[in-house]
């Protein structure tokens, strides 16, 4: 079975080997990255990675500020994914934790049904007051998160999808495969072996992302979300471009949002012999460890860099003392009088 996992990154070096191995542990057999505007070594590392045949590596095709769409419409002419059984569209940050038979991705699609497409639901571990980035696996480090049921005020959550190769596909989303729904039902379930509920499914449905009830829907696996990571990392995150602060205040509801610790889930971290195993193979090809360390030099580096900065300080300063709560349950709280 060929399961190609697709993703773009920028500013990612430091975390590449471990979402690699883990995702080469859990059955993954090639990679397609696309990425754009590094400057900490991501795509040297890539480049190497590419030539001893561990990963393909191509310069995001964006012409805008669009990179995710587009490089998916790219990847549909990839051999690499025209010759995969399954393509997983996933970000660096996101885990796929298998709860069934030996953990990896056969024994999920098993005992899904063996459909033609799994969307698998977020859980989003919070930061847990880890403020040092460190260079150790992040699966080992990260282990709060909220209840997996229910995130902010919501019960339907996120998900990221395993698309067979038979699938009616009209596009890759980054979210979901996207087709014509008055013309053909796929078989396509949840994390569950459950088929998707037609509100998520319709792509007109503009509510679609939000259509999707998290409960019961983990039954076989769970996408573990470490969208924050280190309170180091994220300053770093933040500086990468993903959200222009010029001329504005700060704004922290991304963060109290996903740093609700409420949950502990130590459940993927059976994993971790295998993925310690596995980085070590992957740092013993050659130039492979001198190149990680370098992204990770280069981390350090610019967080630094940041905190030279005021603003990065004062950023630094209102996330440590961020509410613990996401906004729309502080307002509930307000409301009942609860500090």
């Amino acid at each position: 079975m060929r399961i190609t996992a697709v993703t773009c990154v920028k500013n990612e070096g430091p975390f590449l080997l471990e979402w690699i191995a883990f995702n080469r542990v859990i059955g993954v057999t090639d990679f397609l990255f696309y990425s754009n505007d590094c400057t900490d070594g991501t795509d040297r590392l890539l480049d190497s990675l590419g030539a001893q045949g561990i990963v393909t590596h191509l310069p995001n095709p964006a012409t805008n500020r669009n990179y995710q769409m587009q490089a998916l419409k790219d990847a549909r002419r990839q051999p690499v994914v025209t010759q995969a059984d399954w393509v997983w569209v996933a970000d660096v940050d996101e885990f796929l934790n298998i709860h069934v038979g030996d953990h990896r991705l056969p024994a999920l699609i098993a005992a899904c049904g063996d459909p033609q497409a799994i969307s698998l639901h977020f859980q989003f571990f919070a930061n847990g007051g880890i403020e040092e980035f460190v260079d150790e696996p992040i699966i080992a480090q990260f282990t709060r998160s909220h209840n997996p049921d229910i995130w902010c005020a919501d019960t339907a959550i996120e998900v990221k999808s395993l698309v067979r190769q038979d699938f009616p596909l009209g596009y890759y989303g980054a979210h979901r495969p996207f087709h014509d729904d008055s013309k053909v039902q796929p078989h396509w379930t949840d994390g569950a072996g459950r088929q998707v509920p037609a509100p998520f499914r319709t792509a007109v449905n503009k509510r679609r992302i939000r259509a999707f009830p998290a409960r019961g829907a983990r039954r076989f696996a769970t996408l573990n979300h470490y969208a924050l990571r280190s309170l180091d990392s994220y300053l770093v995150k933040n500086d990468r471009g993903d959200v222009n602060r010029e001329h504005r205040a700060f704004d922290d509801t991304y963060w109290r949002d996903r740093n609700d610790a409420a949950w502990e889930d130590r459940s993927i971290q059976r994993y971790l012999p295998a993925l310690r195993a596995e980085m070590d193979r992957l740092k013993a090809l050659p130039g492979i460890a001198e190149l990680h360390a370098n992204a990770v030099a280069a981390h350090r580096a610019r967080r630094d860099a940041l905190l030279a900065d005021p603003a990065y300080r004062a950023m630094q300063a209102q996330l440590r003392e961020a509410s613990p709560y996401s906004a729309a349950e502080a307002q509930v709280r307000a409301e009942i009088g609860l500090k």
